[in-house]
């Protein structure tokens, strides 16, 4: 991890809120709270060890439920209800070999709800029978991918499980081989965005070897490594090579949208292996190790990105040429006319959501920037692993005011040194905000949903 990336989080000075338990400690409203917390003086503490979790000082994280499965991505309904697919599309290894799928999760989505306020789940549902990554709550309906399909269930504000009948909305969706996660987005006109990653990590000829070109031109993008647009108030829809929003996006995994203009934001996985398959252009496993940056992407329609022609350098920060294309590290002719990053993150964090927070129940800092959890690094060997975290990167009118931060860490359960992605205890993945302003972070790797608020913050007691 680079050093000029790691800079430690500020104090942060937050007042309780009215919902708290009676402790004796000063208690005000969670709008006081939100415009006092950044000059208030009382500073409320957390109860217990805030789930084993590093937070800002006066922000606590709790356990909402734990042991539920492979936890990918979150939705959290307006009356409190939290929404968390259950990923079951991945094969076993052994099956893997001989083109086989595993007996999938025995349900899409796990529905959890706190009917006692004390900020656990209390009660559970399971909803369908295949899930993968993504869901969503929009328009009166749960929408959640099913890996080759996305499809949504009508429900009432009431209902933990929805009474509407399964339907599907985008079938004929590309899966295997490759990325598999068809995290959702609906934009406030109605989009449905869909992530489609590649199939491959740089569109070589012969995937991950030492040497080999890349295809040229790149057909997969054709169909994959890019962000898919359809109805989400309509049924029936098919992908196609035409509904394509935007290219050149290898996988991006943390789509959000911004609230106060429904701009598409997304944070996306950089590509493997520059060391292992270019060790002659690049012969240390230190560049590797911290190139590409993971990016933050703003996306409008038709835009292109430059996967796989370009990556982001971390030592030139700009769009530099692959090697599968001629590249040396530094020119950037394959680059021009692909648009570049809003922000630029360490190497190899794989980002998998992304969040825009508007809620009370943190301190005002956080209002309006972007929250992303990032599960963690695998090809920085023998350079140690990172990520396994979730950062905050402010933000003001679509644009970064200043450097990120690391928000909550802690996650993995290990020393830095020695964590790898087989040994973490827990990595997260997705994020969402709830009615009360509380954040909730999933986890696909121990099961565990966490929610963090405020010392005393809107819900607790």
């Amino acid at each position: 991890m680079r050093t000029r990336h790691s800079r430690a989080v500020h104090s942060v000075f937050v007042l309780m809120a009215a919902a708290a338990c009676s402790s004796g400690e000063r208690t005000v409203s969670d709008s006081a709270a939100g415009s006092l917390a950044a000059t208030d003086t009382v500073l409320a503490k957390c109860t217990g060890d805030n789930a084993g979790l590093t937070l800002p000082a006066g922000v606590c994280a709790t356990v909402f439920a734990d042991s539920v499965g492979n936890a990918r991505h979150i939705a959290v309904a307006s009356n409190g209800d939290v929404y968390v697919t259950l990923e079951g599309t991945d094969p076993s290894p052994e099956k893997k070999m001989a083109g086989e799928t595993q007996e999938p999760q025995p349900a899409s989505v796990i529905a959890l709800r706190d009917t006692t306020r004390d900020g656990r789940a209390d009660v559970t549902a399971r909803i369908g029978q295949l899930g993968n990554t993504g869901v969503a709550l929009a328009n009166g309906y749960l929408y959640v991918d099913e890996g080759s399909r996305i499809v949504r269930y009508k429900r009432a504000d009431d209902e933990l499980t929805p009474s509407g009948p399964r339907e599907v909305v985008v079938q004929n969706i590309p899966l295997m081989p490759g990325h598999r996660a068809r995290n959702i987005a609906v934009g406030t006109d109605g989009a449905l965005y869909v992530n489609v990653g590649s199939h491959t990590n740089s569109c070589q000829r012969r995937d991950r070897t030492t040497g080999s070109p890349g295809n040229d031109p790149c057909t997969e993008l054709e169909t994959r490594a890019g962000i898919w647009r359809f109805d989400a108030n309509k049924t029936g829809q098919t992908f196609s090579r035409e509904t394509r929003f935007a290219t050149g996006i290898r996988n991006g995994m943390g789509m959000t949208i911004r609230p106060n203009d429904g701009a598409l934001f997304v944070a996306t996985h950089g590509r493997d292996q520059l060391h292992d398959n270019w060790p002659k252009v690049f012969p240390t496993t230190q560049y590797q190790a911290e190139n590409p940056g993971e990016e933050l992407l703003q996306v409008s329609q038709g835009d292109e990105f430059g996967w796989p022609y370009c990556y982001y350098s971390t030592d030139e920060k700009k769009l530099v040429t692959a090697p599968e294309y001629g590249g040396d590290g530094k020119k950037a002719d394959r680059c021009e006319g692909k648009k570049g990053p809003v922000a630029v993150f360490p190497g190899h964090w794989a980002p998998m959501a992304s969040l825009f927070y508007t809620g009370n129940a943190l301190p005002a800092k956080y209002r309006d920037g972007v929250f992303i959890a990032f599960h963690g690094s695998w090809n920085r060997a023998p350079e140690p692993q990172a990520g396994y975290r979730v950062v905050f990167q402010p933000m003001t009118n679509g644009q970064p005011s200043g450097e990120f931060e690391t928000f909550a860490d802690g996650f993995a359960g290990l020393p830095p040194g020695q964590i790898q992605p087989d040994r973490a205890v827990h990595r997260p993945v997705g994020l969402a905000q709830g009615p009360d302003g509380a954040l909730y972070i999933s986890d696909d790797s121990g099961g565990r949903i966490y929610r963090i608020t405020s010392a005393g913050g809107t819900g607790a007691k």
